[in-house]
């Protein structure tokens, strides 16, 4: 909805004369609450520009389009064309109203001139040809371009200060965890998708990626005034937190339990096993074969290197299609000894800090090993005899 508003105001008087400049314009960043929708989930940010001769109006760069041809195969991809547009305040004051959600303004001490060249660089962006440019989830996005224009404009970097609660090892993927938190299931999908490049430690300005976190971590810079409440937050927040019964770790840990039960009764009812192998590694090979694209196909910064390819990685089909066939069992076995080593090597990873692994992975990395080893087991003889 927003995208259409602004492809019909974005004539908001782009074309900018610095020679019209007045001594009481004024530029404020403003910081949405989160909503309920999954791309909203840290909130948003945008800059309002206050100018005698331009009008009162908003410049956002957190636009996109989902009807664009192959948008879902080109984010995935990393091919995130993402916008920025212009529009009256009241507008983006009017769509956030109804959606119930919060805004924040935070005034911004320029000098005339600095306001001036804010408005220029803001006009340049707004052009045809430079509007749109290459979203980074956590390097470029709607929270980083307002901020770097302010710096730009200042010629002086920020002061930012990271909360407290985040004081210990902040990591990109530990904020984006306490943001999810009432969705783990998409926390889930992330700790999956994103490899060990979100877990460096990060500097309290890399953490203004996300937007509800930017009024507490430039709290200490004097280039920002007192924070004012612009609109109150309604009901249009996140969700409540997911029931327990609901959670990836209550499912993944109920899953191992399953195969646990599987496990002791397979002597005596040896499809049991085998139906339950087919299942487990058929998701393990589909993981694997997502995972192999966006580590060897999508050019996202953020999915390569990720070590749980050690464990997710359509080698897994081997399981699949050889479960049952006698002549396919030395293939089985020997991927199964790979398995199990691999799946001790990525441990090894998680225990050294290179990797943060979501917890719910334990319990399926659990069933995994317990698979494994009892395939071995039971087929060591073959192995030996070399008699299968």
């Amino acid at each position: 909805m927003i995208f259409l508003l602004v492809l019909a105001a974005i004539s908001v008087k782009a074309e900018v004369n610095i020679a019209d400049s007045v001594s009481n314009a004024s530029v404020s960043l403003l910081i949405c609450s989160p909503g309920s929708e999954i791309y909203e989930l840290e909130g948003h940010a945008a800059l309002r520009i206050n100018h005698p001769t331009y009008g009162d109006f908003i410049v956002n760069w957190g636009l996109f389009d989902f009807n664009a041809p192959n948008f879902v195969y080109r984010f995935t991809k990393g091919e995130t064309d993402y916008q920025a547009g212009a529009y009256p305040t009241d507008i983006f004051v009017k769509q956030y109203q109804n959606e119930g959600r919060g805004i924040i303004e935070i005034p911004v001490k320029l000098t005339p001139k600095q306001v001036e060249h804010v408005v220029a660089v803001v006009t340049e962006n707004l052009k045809p040809e430079n509007r749109v440019y290459h979203y980074n989830y956590v390097y470029d996005n709607c929270s980083t371009r307002p901020l770097a224009i302010i710096q730009h404009a200042t010629e002086d970097s920020l002061i930012t200060t990271i909360p407290e609660t985040f004081s210990d090892d902040p990591t990109f993927r530990k904020l984006m965890t306490y943001f999810h938190r009432n969705y783990p299931w998409y926390q889930f999908g992330i700790d999956l998708a994103l490899g060990s490049g979100i877990d460096k430690k990060i500097t309290s300005y890399e953490a203004t990626f996300a937007p509800t976190m930017v009024a507490e971590l430039i709290r200490n810079d004097n280039r920002f005034g007192k924070p004012t409440i612009l609109l109150n937050e309604a009901d249009g927040g996140p969700e409540g937190p997911t029931p327990w019964y609901l959670t990836p770790i209550f499912v993944c840990w109920l899953f191992l339990a399953i195969a646990i039960i599987v496990t002791v009764l397979e002597n005596r009812h040896t499809k049991l096993g085998r139906w339950f192998d087919l299942f487990y590694y058929l998701l393990v090979a589909l993981a694997g074969i997502v995972l192999t694209f966006l580590i060897f196909v999508s050019i996202h910064e953020a999915t390569s290197p990720n070590w749980l390819y050690l464990w997710l990685n359509p080698l897994a089909l081997i399981v699949v299609i050889g479960t049952g066939i006698n002549r396919l069992t030395p293939l089985v076995l020997l991927y199964q000894i790979v398995n199990f080593a691999s799946l001790i090597a990525l441990c090894i990873i998680a225990a050294l800090g290179v990797q943060s692994l979501n917890t719910a992975f334990y319990p399926l990395i659990i069933i995994d090993l317990l698979r494994s080893a009892d395939y071995i087991y039971k087929n060591k003889i073959c192995l030996l005899r070399k008699n299968c």
